[in-house]
């Protein structure tokens, strides 16, 4: 007889257990869905315009026809070369090496010059102090200006540039003070 109770007992909890997973997992994904952070009026703001995102086409493409123009004769101006070298550089200043590297190997396979990156980086670098986080574009912006003219200065260091201060004059205040001379380094005693 006891056997009997506990074999209807395991077979009615055989029949339940299925039924009741399945509501348990119906639960659990009505909850995980109403506690989600993806509403459907959100999904709908996040929704791109069709003009902005033909103004930014439009714009890419300028860009793209300007550096061909700036640099005719020269393979850097190569559409592929310009998105490649650009992105290289953006890369690098981010700190993200191991994909700036995999973008170089692209770079050369594509026989853009590589001196022109180094070129873009170093104008760059003049230019890091006025990227702004906050102005749409700004590092975008500076980065292809270094590529289509490696040789471009910020405005403040073009304007001490063209008029050098006497050696004995003050320099006015707020104005950037030379570098000091780097003293060449000591050579190793030859053994």
């Amino acid at each position: 007889m006891g056997r009997r109770v506990l074999q209807l007992q395991v077979s009615v909890l055989r029949h339940l257990a299925a039924p009741a997973l399945a509501v348990l997992l119906g639960i659990s994904g009505a909850y995980a869905q109403s506690n989600g952070d993806n509403h459907p009026q959100d999904q709908k703001q996040q929704a791109p315009n069709p003009a902005e995102v033909s103004k930014e086409n439009q714009r890419k493409t300028d860009e793209f026809v300007e550096a061909a123009q700036a640099l005719s004769g020269n393979a850097a101006g190569n559409p592929e070369c310009v998105w490649l070298g650009r992105r290289a550089v953006q890369l690098i200043y981010n700190d993200d090496l191991d994909t700036a590297f995999r973008h170089l190997d692209l770079y050369d396979r594509f026989g853009c010059p590589g001196g022109h990156i180094q070129a873009a980086f170093r104008c760059f670098t003049r230019f890091i102090p006025q990227v702004d986080p906050k102005v749409p574009n700004s590092l975008n912006n500076h980065i292809h200006s270094c590529w289509i003219n490696p040789a471009a200065q910020p405005p403040q260091q073009a304007a001490a540039a063209s008029a050098p201060a006497p050696a004995g004059a003050p320099t006015p205040a707020g104005s950037p003070q030379p570098a000091p001379q780097a003293s060449p380094s000591p050579q190793p005693p030859a053994k």
